[in-house]
This record gives structure tokens, sequence and C-alpha cells, in this order.
């Protein structure tokens, strides 16, 4: 059994990725890395890999029968090798969906507050941002399915569906989902459900992938997916988008052929690994962050009662409603200059303002930590 909390914090200092050399000095609880050891099966495959100089493009066949057999397992759903698409990640999936199955100046809704690049990627592909904020009241975040349909008869022509959502942490019920699948197929809109979170759904809540809500949900609809985030492999490029469908596996059909070769061979290695035979050590992992979103909220209310926290329903990323401390629109600012670095609110978009989004993939010890240096943010 893996220790999720043996990672020591000099030796996290040794990480040469993103999460560890952006910020310097400051403890770093803000993009979506986890401080775990790989998953065995994952590191001795790649350890494999690299002693036999196996370093050169990557294969798709094995990957999509993987997914294939573990889409089956985990949610009895059964799709064909033909259904997969093998990408170097999700949002390169979701633009070249959006390519085909959109057309430039067209509408594409996202729920805000929403995962930064859900905006930026729809603009870069040429198409207009519908936005539809999350609503919330003290029982949590829930979609707004009457402000849905008005985009949807507002001529939108896409959805793209953050499920779990990043960065609420709300897993969507599915008479919800079922209900966003009728007005969908009412008005004709296909839906890109960026699932990449669902493998990290958290004790006490029941995830349903969008296509299998419904035999409408399955027929306008796509699911994008990866191993990075649930077993720690985002630097390693691969994911895969499946098709609800024929008539989206017609779809994919149409993306870019040239696609495959932006995958990473090692990446595809570690998915086939993760998803086969790395069940075990998710488990360990998600009863790490079911303690680890238990002790943010007694720190919190310890600490820094002012903030308001809804525990995640999956994922290990939280989002805090920091508006009580008067920080300002970025509270994330105000927590640097204490130390600790947090995602920006106002990143994910308008309704983040006075939030800040805080990683709980660590130890115990650098959870206490972070909450301990935002403390000084805002008193002595």
């Amino acid at each position: 059994m893996d220790d999720f909390d043996a990672p020591r914090l000099a030796d996290l200092r040794q990480r040469r990725s993103a999460k560890w050399r952006e910020y310097g000095d400051a403890l770093p609880v803000w993009i979506a890395e986890s401080d775990v050891p790989l998953a065995e099966p994952v590191a001795r495959v790649l350890h494999e890999a690299v002693d036999r100089g196996d370093t050169g493009y990557a294969h798709p066949d094995e990957l999509r029968e993987t997914v294939v057999g573990w889409i089956g397992r985990v949610y009895g759903w059964r799709i064909a090798t033909d259904d997969v698409l093998v990408l170097p990640d999700v949002m390169t999936g979701v633009a070249e969906v959006l390519r085909v199955v959109t057309g430039p100046g067209d509408g594409v809704v996202i729920n805000t507050p929403v995962y930064p690049p859900f905006a930026a990627t729809v603009a870069q592909v040429g198409r207009r941002v519908v936005e539809v904020p999350l609503l919330s009241d003290p029982g949590g975040w829930s979609l707004d399915v009457d402000g849905l349909e008005r985009a949807f008869a507002g001529g939108a022509r896409a959805y793209l569906l953050c499920s779990p959502h990043n960065p609420v942490g709300a897993v969507w019920p599915a008479d919800v989902l079922a209900a966003v699948a009728r007005l969908a197929a009412r008005y004709d809109v296909t839906v890109l459900a960026d699932e990449i979170h669902a493998p990290l759904t958290l004790p006490g809540a029941d995830h349903t992938p969008y296509p299998l809500v419904s035999s409408e949900a399955a027929d306008q609809s796509v699911l994008l997916t990866s191993a990075s985030k649930a077993w720690n492999l985002a630097g390693l490029k691969c994911a895969v988008a499946v098709a609800g469908s024929p008539r989206m596996r017609a779809a994919l059909d149409r993306t870019d052929p040239h696609l495959r070769w932006g995958v990473g061979h090692l990446g595809a290695l570690a998915m086939i690994a993760a998803l086969r035979d790395g069940s075990d050590w998710l488990d360990g992992l998600l009863a790490h962050l079911d303690r680890n979103r238990a002790l943010l909220g007694k720190l919190l209310a310890e600490h820094l009662p002012g903030v308001g926290y809804q525990p995640p329903q999956a994922s290990y990323l939280t989002w805090l409603d920091c508006r009580a401390l008067d920080l300002g629109p970025d509270p994330a600012a105000a927590f640097l200059r204490s130390g600790v670095a947090l995602s920006s609110g106002p990143d994910f978009g308008p309704p983040g303002e006075g939030f800040a989004r805080l990683n709980i993939a660590t130890t115990e010890a650098l959870v206490e930590e972070a909450v301990r240096r935002m403390a000084r943010a805002v008193g002595p």
C-alpha cells in the first residue's frame, strides 16, 4: 500500500514540474498535479520502456482496447474500439471536435466558474463563448437547466460540460444530466463531456458518464477523459475521446488524422498500465483525499472561519469562497504574499471573483501548512 503522506517537502522541491517551479519558494497548492508517488504498475512500465529504449511514437491500438475494457468494467458501458479516438490531451480533443461539429462563430456553452482553458479553447477555434453560470446555495452547486435551455434556444450549437466539475468538485446527478440531454436533443446541441476527473469520484458520490444517462445523451455526445489527473500523468500527454453513438463516431472520424502523432508513447503506456492494473493504488488515493477534504474543513473552521467551503464530491481541487475576507477579487494574490500559491478565482470566469482554488492532493502536513500560511494573510 502506498503511503501518500510519505513525501517530504525537501524531496518534493526536487521535482522540476510546473507545480514546483512556477512560484519559487511559495508552497504550491495551485495546478492539478499531485504530490504522490507513482502507482507501481505505472512506474514499472515506464522504467521497462526506458530500459529497452522504447521511446518512439505511440501506436493507438492497445490503448483503445484497454479503454474499451476499462469502461466496460467500471461503468458497464459496452463500446467498440472504433468509438475511441486517441489524443494528446483532453483540450486538444475538445478543440478538434468543436471544429467538426460547429461552424465559425457558433455559440458554445460553458458553466462558469470553470476550468480556464474551456473559454480559451472555444475562442481559439473561432467559436463564441456562451456563459451559463452555475447556481449556488448553502446545499451546494448545481447546473442552471433553465439557463441552458435559454442558451440552446438562442442558437448555441455545442455544450462543453465539465463532469465532475472543476473547480467546484460537484458530481452532477444522473436525472439532471438526463434533463440536459432532452434539451440538447430538442435543440440539436452536441455535448462534449470532459470527464477527466471522474476516476477521482470520492466516497459518498456516484458519477454517471454523460452518454449513459439516456439514449438521447448517447446520440449527441462525445466523452473525453484521461488517466492524467487520477494517476498524475499530465506531462506524458495522452487522452481519449469516446463517441456515444454512430453519429458521433462519424464526427470523430472527421478530426485531424495527424492527432495521433502528438500522443506521447510513454503516456499511452502509462495510461494502459493505470487502467489495467492501477485500481488498488487509486483506491488508496481516494481514501487519502477523503481524509484530506475533511482535514481541510477542520483547519479552515479553526484558522479561517470566514472562508466558505463545500467539500468536493470528486477530485482533489477545492473551491474556497473568500469574499468575506475582504481580500479583493483575487484572494490568491494575497495568499501568495504569505507564501502559499493557490489558483486565482477570476481565471475561472467572472463568477470566480473572490474565490481561490486549493489542491489537496498532497500530504496532510502540507495541507496544514498551507492553511497556516493563508491565515497569515488575513490577520495576526
